[in-house]
């Protein structure tokens, strides 16, 4: 995995972190296969390649556009060895706020599409005996917040799956990074943020979150382009972890809440541990 050559698939490189990876990968001498639901917005990204870039039409939601991605990149480069789940979008709505349509297509695109990408790549890497599948999760597949519970919904089932498939493949040489970003200076609050209709009492607690979500674009303290680098630094370590928490809100954040996992398993531990059969 080391040094320049590899080839990567990026899902959703229209914009923030997919874009700024196709970015890195190819300023690293790599080749990249950027999909986006209108390819067309990525002119730039081939360009900036310099023939070591590719475009394909992807909505990770088609079983079709999915299989014939993976096929393209190996037709062009002839192999894959980073495949990266971006694509997604935001969704603030407390859980009576929910329509069970709308939540339903957030876990098509950021849970069951990464899983069918995942899928189309592995017997390729397995065949290789190499490679990397790095997960795009967020500080919010560890924890959640009100008014954040679809998209941390998505994002913990992710972690989930990701987590046992780290175990599953790493026999193959393929290795699986999840990748926990805090507030980046993405689209992440503005075009890409579902809104899900309100429910006025509901203001006591999801208030300040929508509150939050309506001022964050623009104004995120995290630079996706570094981002981008450390997930290149991390792929190119030898002893890479299954989690990387990328800014400071995501370290702060993650590490209170395993505190309070800690404190709450502690103080019922007496409790937990009295129910065997006698």
């Amino acid at each position: 995995m080391t040094g320049t050559g590899r080839v990567w698939l990026i899902t959703g490189c229209s914009a923030g972190f997919g874009r700024e990876l196709a970015l890195a990968a190819l300023a690293a001498g790599d080749q990249v296969m950027a999909t986006a639901r209108q390819p067309d917005q990525l002119a730039d990204l081939v360009a900036a390649g310099h023939g070591r870039a590719r475009t394909a039409p992807l909505d990770v939601t088609d079983a079709d556009q999915v299989s014939a991605a993976v096929t393209q990149t190996l037709t062009e480069f002839g192999r894959v060895d980073v495949v990266v789940n971006n694509a997604g979008h935001g969704s603030v709505g407390a859980v009576e706020e929910l329509d069970l349509a709308d939540l339903r297509a957030l876990m098509d695109v950021m849970f069951f599409g990464a899983v069918a990408v995942t899928k189309a790549v592995l017997p390729h890497l397995r065949v290789q005996g190499s490679g990397a599948i790095v997960q795009i999760s967020s500080m919010g597949g560890q924890l959640s917040m009100p008014g954040f519970g679809a998209y941390c919904a998505a994002k913990f089932a992710l972690e989930g799956l990701s987590e046992a498939l780290a175990a599953e493949v790493a026999p193959f040489g393929i290795r699986v990074l999840i990748v926990e970003p805090g507030a980046f200076r993405t689209e992440f609050g503005g075009r890409r943020m579902h809104r899900s209709p309100i429910i006025d009492a509901y203001a006591v607690s999801t208030g300040p979150t929508r509150a939050a979500v309506d001022g964050m674009d623009g104004t995120q303290p995290g630079d996706p382009r570094k981002a981008a680098l450390a997930i290149l630094e991390v792929l190119d370590s030898p002893h890479p972890p299954l989690r990387l928490a990328l800014g400071n809100d995501a370290v702060d954040n993650i590490a209170a809440h395993h505190q309070l996992l800690h404190t709450d398993l502690t103080r019922w531990e007496k409790l937990s541990r009295s129910l065997d059969l006698e």
